[in-house]
């Protein structure tokens, strides 16, 4: 329960900040050498993928973000509801909502919603992230490696999926910890 309220928390605790991120933002992130410096600049894209260019839409995912800061993750989940029928195509909602669905153990609709974000946004690290972890819980090893994989091949530092693709690797090397 621990480990699925880890991720849901990183889900909701994305930083903060109306536009995609760019290719450039995606070549740093890529090319970056320390950890830290990795860190800024995907803060920098989470911001972008949390503005929506809706001011009513980027309103409702601010409470629904409150709402789940103080656990009330019913209103959080209304929130998120109405925010993907007034933009459907905006995959942070979808992410959004399925950490909640996550936190819950509720995996078929929290896949659902992260294969929505993963649509609209293939870059989404965090999308595959928690993909990987689903799909590990439910004994996907192979699956969750390759979604682990996925999300470095976009976030080479991203400490959560080289941790789980480094003990996955071992695994199925027949080196279990």
């Amino acid at each position: 329960m621990f480990k699925h309220l880890l991720i849901a928390a990183l889900i909701w605790t994305a930083p903060a900040a109306s536009a995609a991120p760019t290719e450039e933002m995606f070549l740093r992130l890529k090319a970056a050498s320390e950890e830290a410096e990795a860190s800024d600049i995907a803060a920098d894209i989470w911001a972008t993928w949390l503005e929506s260019g809706s001011a009513t839409v980027d309103l409702l995912m601010q409470r629904a973000v409150d709402a789940a800061a103080m656990e009330d993750n019913e209103t959080a989940r209304e929130l998120l509801d109405r925010v993907i029928l007034l933009k459907p195509d905006y995959p942070e909602a979808y992410h959004r909502r399925a950490g909640l669905f996550l936190g819950e153990e509720n995996y078929p609709e929290a896949i659902r919603d992260l294969n929505d974000a993963l649509k609209l946004e293939p870059r989404h690290f965090g999308a595959w992230v928690g993909m990987g972890f689903i799909l590990e819980s439910l004994g996907g090893e192979s699956q969750a490696l390759e979604s682990y994989r996925e999300a470095l091949a976009i976030y080479p530092l991203l400490p959560q999926a080289r941790d789980a693709a480094a003990r996955l690797t071992k695994q199925a090397e027949g080196q279990e910890l």
